[in-house]
């Protein structure tokens, strides 16, 4: 299906989050990666998402003044907010749940699988010239000016598709309506 011109790499990007119950957003330009003329799109292999406090060494615990609930999505159309699991154009989520009575933290509200396999044809491809990132949070210990930062690291590399590979992934991302 897809010819690769490069090895994997990594793009990264930071959403800092600073207010409760207000959906955050940033972007990932693709526009040096993605070529609609020379058929050339991203293969996504894998993203994680890396949570930390208002400074890299932060505990947790001092982000956040309570239970909480923060999420963050990867969708490669901008639908202007976070998207059910079915929407086509989700890409990877997390989900991370801080609990005040145990001290501690997990992820295990969202299992959303962020690892597309480890064949060479196995990965998610976009055509797309971006990438859209929106993160929520509740919970964040706003009275101490704290913030949540998380770091998209996402794994891809450029692929070449024949010209119905890129015309049906064009079309589908595009189309992607529900």
């Amino acid at each position: 299906m897809a010819t690769r011109k490069t090895s994997m790499f990594t793009l990264t990007e930071r959403l800092t989050i600073t207010a409760n119950g207000t959906e955050t957003f940033a972007t990932i330009d693709l526009g040096s990666y993605v070529d609609v003329g020379d058929r050339q799109a991203l293969q996504i292999h894998s993203v994680d998402f890396i949570y930390q406090g208002t400074t890299a060494g932060e505990a947790m615990q001092v982000t956040y003044s309570g239970d909480s609930e923060s999420k963050i999505q990867l969708t490669d159309l901008n639908r202007g907010g976070l998207v059910f699991s079915n929407d086509r154009a989700l890409v990877a989520s997390g989900q991370l749940n801080f609990d005040t009575g145990t001290n501690q933290l997990s992820s295990d509200a969202d299992l959303y699988p962020d690892n597309f396999g480890k064949g060479s044809d196995d990965g998610r491809y976009v055509v797309n010239d971006q990438l859209y990132i929106v993160g929520l949070t509740g919970g964040l210990n706003t009275g101490a000016s704290k913030a949540l930062n998380v770091t998209v690291r996402v794994n891809a590399s450029i692929v070449s598709l024949s010209a119905k590979d890129f015309m049906a992934i064009a079309i589908q991302s595009t189309a992607a309506d529900n």
